[in-house]
């Protein structure tokens, strides 16, 4: 494209100055042209702006998907020198060179953040549909030893995503978010749905997206990765909080084939006195492929759906149902969305009307995917899901390929229309817009019942939504669960604070082979894969087993009195232990813009030895957690698997035999320990200094865990399920060493009236000092509420102190 440098004229331009240079000033930023580029920077915030380019002779008008925030008006000035154009906020400066049109942001100070590159934005013609637009590319300049994180969840294995390109097509494994923030305490969030391609090598960092009419993107400064989060949250949308039993510990498979299996699950886990909150009901309860996501129970292998969720609810456990993004031709919804043209027509799964692997094509399931981008069509699918199964009293739903599954990959189904243009063009936003649609239609129906969502793709701005979004079938492998910790630590960086994973990995046939005596649950590869996969999931924000080939119920695995059971058993009872702490920190997320899941680099940025550490994070504020994501007891499986393609039919029998395995034998883990805190040993309050790297004992019912000074953490009651019992006599653990606080935060557990503050806190404050702990006057109240109750505080040392507290201060001393 032929670049010219260009005046541009017009009634309301700001005069000149002696240099020659013009920009239009509007109410929320600037305007200008550059070497035939119309420039535009908009202040979104203090350290918010939002920066768009293209060419002149052309328009650029876009509502964007994701981002849900205003351009603030008046909340900035603008200086002129030669060559530049600086528009400033109270906390940004943007500087626009207009000899080249590049773009550098700088703190107030003057402190270089980021910087476009010189000629770094390139628009190349591109016919979409029959409509001429461009591919994108704008290309940044970044330090290079700059660490940056987020992308979604990747399942490459690295924690800085720096040095490598990334082709970004949600998938079924692969959730793409176009946004990074940098150790430098700055993000970019780059507002295109197309395919896009990340790159970072030594010509730059650069997001290169195949349909745009222009350049789009959002500069967020926060100081540090919290400040980004919450810049992010901001401009995309706040995470609403979730219910209280949603943070118990979930079973499913692929699947419960019965109405009787389904509720004899949940029997079988109260009668073994085991933790439960969950139970999730996978596809086909509609009956064959052609009633593919019929959303309503007319499989004659579920006769009484009503009966079975009352079943359910009588023993104190809540249901969640699968849910596509396509329909069967013999449905309801189908033949509606037909008539009215909002069916697309590639292909997707499952691709054949019988339920055998490889697919019979020679009979096509006719499913197809739904127009999610319309809001008639998402209005309608609400309709038949409310109709069919919200209306049983069904709690949750499991938005399963919202991505949605594109089996073909043909060129031309790119072409495919939707509502807003061509599937090319809005492609990375499906999962947003059908997760959306649920989640705003279910509140308009009622606010007494939390929307709760499991979904296998995210997009920036769905935290919005009411989701938690998980790594998709991934395979049970080693190398699976070591990608799962910064998959879920580089999504929480993109704002998006609820990932999970399949405890265990989806696919398991390859242990269906004997190993020790046993195959399946029995294979003892397979047993230590999954307990060190259930010990990291109870530091996620939800803990869901799940899997196909192999059962994953707790009593799969042996019974009480044996290593294995017993350490599922005592990390599910660990999970449940926590909920005052999780449900307290979910409050934060919501409140605050905190985050579960923390990379360490979130919190001792200043130790350069965790920018790029993967397998360790914080959990919360307050703990530390290490999982253990090697064998230590077995040879390590090699498994392989297409999570795109469909089942993993591996059902081999042949015998692996090896030594026998005693898992009652301790092993050892190499920790770091960050600089600038002091360290307790979860399990022996052992206190050790930041800043090295320590050997830790484990069994495999332990990982290393350990709680930073300061810290405190409320314990909950045992438990059979959430809210069993009331909070009116909580263990206060409290880690001295440093100075501390936490909230204990409190409502009626699922309602929406938290909206409307009805809820409490109570604020607790560690003076290190003076060995006291303040508990300070209650805030809030609701119906219900505990009026008086025991905190039982106790220190590392043994040393505690009972107190009953009745909402007002109190101050304890430990001395």
């Amino acid at each position: 494209m032929k670049r010219i440098h260009m005046l541009l004229i017009v009634a309301s331009t700001v005069t000149a100055n002696c240099f020659g240079q013009s920009f239009q000033k509007t109410t929320t930023g600037i305007k200008t042209v550059v070497q035939d580029l119309n420039i535009e920077i908009e202040c979104y915030g203090p350290g918010l702006a939002r920066i768009k380019k293209w060419p002149v002779g052309t328009g650029f008008s876009k509502q964007s998907l994701a981002v849900v925030k205003k351009p603030l008006e008046n909340q900035f000035t603008v200086a002129e020198k030669k060559n530049e154009i600086a528009v400033k906020t109270a906390g940004l400066v943007i500087v626009l060179n207009t000899a080249d049109g590049a773009i550098r942001f700088t703190t107030p100070q003057n402190t270089v953040l980021m910087a476009e590159k010189a000629a770094g934005a390139a628009f190349k013609p591109f016919k979409d549909i029959g409509t001429q637009t461009y591919s994108v590319k704008q290309t940044f300049s970044l330090e290079p030893d700059e660490a940056i994180y987020g992308l979604g969840i990747l399942q490459n294995g690295k924690m800085s995503q720096r040095n490598q390109e990334v082709m970004m097509i949600q998938n079924n494994t692969w959730d793409f978010v176009t946004f990074f923030q940098s150790v430098k305490g700055y993000g970019i969030y780059w507002d295109n749905y197309s395919p896009t391609k990340f790159t970072d090598n030594n010509a730059g960092t650069s997001f290169d997206s195949e349909v745009g009419d222009g350049i789009d993107y959002y500069f967020i400064y926060g100081k540090n990765a919290d400040g980004v989060v919450a810049g992010m949250r901001d401009l995309t949308g706040q995470v609403p909080m979730f219910p209280l039993w949603t943070y118990g510990f979930w079973q499913s498979k692929e699947r419960y084939k019965t109405q009787q299996e389904t509720v004899g699950v949940v029997k079988k886990y109260r009668e073994l006195k085991v933790p439960l909150d969950g139970i999730i009901q996978d596809w086909q309860y509609w009956g064959n492929n052609y009633q593919w996501n019929a959303m309503d129970f007319i499989s004659p292998d579920f006769p009484d759906a009503k009966k079975m969720v009352h079943d359910i609810h009588g023993l104190n456990a809540h249901l969640s149902v699968s849910i596509w993004a396509s329909f069967g031709p013999m449905t309801k919804p189908y033949r509606e969305l037909d008539k009215k043209g909002m069916l697309f027509n590639f292909k997707t799964w499952p691709e054949s009307g019988r339920e055998i692997w490889p697919p019979d094509l020679t009979y096509p399931s006719g499913v197809r995917v739904y127009d999610a981008y319309h809001p008639e069509a998402r209005d309608i699918y609400w309709k038949y899901l409310n109709q069919g199964v919200f209306s049983l009293g069904v709690d949750a739903w499991w938005m399963d390929s919202s991505e949605p599954d594109h089996l073909s990959q043909k060129p031309e189904d790119m072409d495919t229309k939707t509502y807003l243009g061509s599937f090319r063009k809005v492609r990375n936003a499906f999962p947003l817009v059908t997760v959306g649609g649920v989640y705003t239609n279910q509140r308009k129906v009622t606010d007494d019942k939390r929307v709760f969502i499991l979904t296998r793709s995210g997009f920036a701005g769905q935290q919005r939504y009411g989701s938690s979004v998980w790594s998709g079938d991934v395979n049970s492998s080693w190398e699976s669960l070591r990608n799962q910790v910064p998959a879920g630590l580089n999504f929480t960086l993109t704002g998006n604070p609820n990932f999970n994973s399949d405890i265990g990995g989806f696919f398991a046939g390859a242990y269906n082979t004997r190993f020790n005596g046993g195959s399946g649950a029995q294979n003892k590869q397979f047993q230590e894969l999954y307990v060190r996969w259930l010990q990291y999931a109870a530091f996620t924000p939800m803990m869901r087993s799940h899997g196909t080939d192999v059962p994953r119920e707790i009593y799969q695995f042996g019974q009480q009195g044996e290593p294995v059971y017993d350490a599922i058993a005592s990390f599910i009872r660990l999970r449940y232990s926590l909920l005052p702490y999780i449900y307290s920190t979910s409050w934060a997320v919501t409140k605050n813009q905190s985050s579960f899941m923390r990379a360490l680099v979130m919190d001792f940025a200043a130790d350069k030895k965790v920018w790029d550490m993967k397998h360790e994070y914080m959990f919360g504020q307050s703990i530390l957690v290490a999982p253990v994501v090697d064998p230590q007891y077995t040879p390590e499986k090699i498994v392989r698997t297409n999570e795109n393609s469909g089942w993993n039919q591996n059902t081999d029998n042949n015998k692996e035999e090896g030594k026998t395995t005693d898992f009652t034998q301790p092993k050892s883990v190499k920790v770091y320990l960050p600089q600038g805190a002091q360290w307790y040993d979860f399990w022996t309050n052992q206190r050790h200094a930041g800043g090295q790297e320590i050997e830790k004992t484990t069994t495999i019912a332990t990982i290393p865990l350990y709680v930073k000074a300061g810290g405190i953490i409320p314990v909950g009651p045992d438990v059979q399920y959430a809210e069993e019992k009331k909070w009116d006599a909580l263990t206060i653990k409290v880690f001295p060493g440093a100075n501390g606080a936490f909230t204990l935060y409190e409502d009626e557990f699922d309602n929406y009236n938290y909206e409307k503050g009805v809820y409490t806190e109570i604020p607790f404050q560690w003076n290190d000092k003076s060995q006291t702990l303040t508990i300070d006057a209650r805030k809030g109240k609701y119906d219900g509420m505990i009026e008086a109750r025991t905190f039982n505080i106790v220190l590392p040392d043994g040393k505690q102190k009972s107190v009953t507290y009745t909402g007002k201060k109190i101050v304890v001393s430990m001395k």
